[in-house]
Order: structure tokens, then C-alpha cells, then sequence
């Protein structure tokens, strides 16, 4: 049976994994440094081509890649939300389906979709809980453009 700490820690991590699909989402990224990540955080966007990195080289990355130029419209869809809680760390696995509006040289656009795990380990920081590690693993993708190699 789940104490009442660790449901509200469940609620607290599952929260934050919304608030970064929304974040992504809506390209308010700097944001992300005060509301999602640790200061020491380490991130691993490289199965599908992005940064690999701590907090400053993750910002960056988002920052320049997910431009309405490039990416007019995204949706990160997160479930099978699974957590392992260890006091003030905990761990997850969490399912991303994320379908993403890329804009083509030509000017039209094309849908494509990725699926996605991402590999977590969160802490509990006097803000609340933090991702203080990420990694994304490959799962499938659908509709690619032909260019990327991915």
C-alpha cells in the first residue's frame, strides 16, 4: 500500500511530466531551467539526432531546433508513466508518442511521428521534483521525411 508521501511524490512527478510536454510543445524552453531540470542535469536527445549534454547544451538545442519556422506544431503525448520511487531520487520510464509538423524546403509541411521512451531519474529539489537525468531510447517512427536520417 502507497503512503500518503508517496502518492503525492507519484502526483508530483507525473505533473512534472506534463508541465515539460506542454512546455516543449508551446516553445516556452527557458523556462524549462527553473520549472523542469536540475542544474546538474544530463540529457541524451541523440537516438533521433538531437544534443547530448547538461542543462545549458539541452536549452540550446530545444531553443534552436524547435522553431515555428521549422516546427509549426508538436504534441508530446506522455503514458505508461512508470516511476520507482527511493526517497528523495526516483527513477522512471515514461511512452512519448509525439507527432511533429516539420515544414519542408518547399514550404508545405509533413506530418510525421516518432515513438519514443524516455528513460528518467528525477530528484526532489526545495523547488519540488527536477528530471536530473534523460534519455531517450528509439522505439518506431512513421512518415519521415525522406532527408532525415533518423
Amino acid at each position: 500500500m502507497l503512503s500518503q508521501q508517496e502518492i503525492s511524490d507519484r502526483f508530483e512527478i507525473l505533473d512534472l511530466l506534463y508541465h515539460y510536454a506542454d512546455l516543449v510543445d508551446s516553445k516556452q524552453i527557458a523556462r524549462m531551467r527553473d520549472e523542469v531540470f536540475t542544474g546538474d542535469c544530463f540529457v541524451d536527445y541523440s537516438v533521433y539526432g538531437g544534443s547530448v549534454g547538461d542543462l545549458d547544451t539541452t536549452l540550446e538545442f530545444l531553443e534552436s531546433a524547435l522553431t515555428d519556422e521549422l516546427f509549426p506544431a508538436s504534441q508530446h503525448l506522455n503514458a505508461n508513466i512508470q516511476v520507482k520511487l527511493d526517497g528523495d531520487t526516483a527513477s522512471g520510464r515514461v511512452m512519448c508518442f509525439n507527432p511533429m509538423e516539420m515544414r519542408m524546403p518547399d514550404g508545405t509541411t509533413q506530418t510525421y511521428m516518432l515513438g519514443l521512451w524516455y528513460v528518467d531519474e528525477y530528484r526532489r529539489t526545495d523547488r519540488g521534483w527536477r528530471i536530473s537525468r534523460r534519455v531517450e531510447e528509439k522505439s518506431w517512427k512513421f512518415n519521415t521525411p525522406d532527408f532525415m536520417d533518423i
